[in-house]
């Protein structure tokens, strides 16, 4: 039983190693734009017209127009989208109306909200993904025990702490009973 190792996390492992993939692809994105704006900057050749060998240099740039590429087109949609406030608000909260306020505007007293409010501080919060914790429960997850081995392993080095602990005060008792 290794009590101070630290156990391998395998989503936290792959996270890791999916960052180092991004970072990767981040720099090689760099470089390739580094490259693009150099062959940009470098002015084209002037070359002299063959059908006039006296006439004026011609600058010959790409002048056909070109399609952007996909990922710096321009799009007209909204950057920001509207967002909608009551989604935001939290469902456990009540509405208010003007009902809820007395004639010189102080909130009424709400028994049923009160005791909802004392229930809930006992319940603890929601989950917000319950189909994570129904995978780690069960151990749905590759390479994760799941999390009744966790519980039972938590459960029986407590039991040995509390026997060691226990071993270790009556060993104090009876040294100090056997010097009276």
């Amino acid at each position: 039983m290794a009590w101070f190792r630290k156990n391998n996390d395998p989503l936290s492992d792959r996270a890791r190693t999916l960052n180092n993939e991004i970072a990767d692809l981040e720099a090689q994105i760099k470089k390739l734009d580094a490259r693009l704006q150099r062959d940009q900057a470098e002015p084209q050749p002037r070359l002299r017209s063959t059908a006039i060998p006296q006439g004026e240099t011609v600058n010959h740039e790409m002048h056909e127009p070109t399609e952007p590429s996909p990922v710096l087109k321009v799009h007209d949609e909204p950057i920001f989208e509207d967002v909608d406030v009551d989604r935001l608000k939290d469902k456990s909260e009540p509405m208010t109306t003007p009902l809820h306020y007395n004639e010189l505007g102080v909130r009424k007293y709400d028994l049923p909200a009160l005791l909802r409010r004392v229930r809930d501080q006992f319940r603890g919060p929601s989950t917000t993904n319950p189909k994570l914790v129904s995978y780690l429960a069960a151990g749905g997850i590759q390479g994760l025990r799941p999390m009744r081995y966790e519980k039972r392993v938590a459960r029986y080095r407590f039991y040995v702490l509390v026997a060691v602990l226990f071993l270790a005060l009556l060993g104090i008792i009876l040294l100090f009973r056997r010097r009276q």
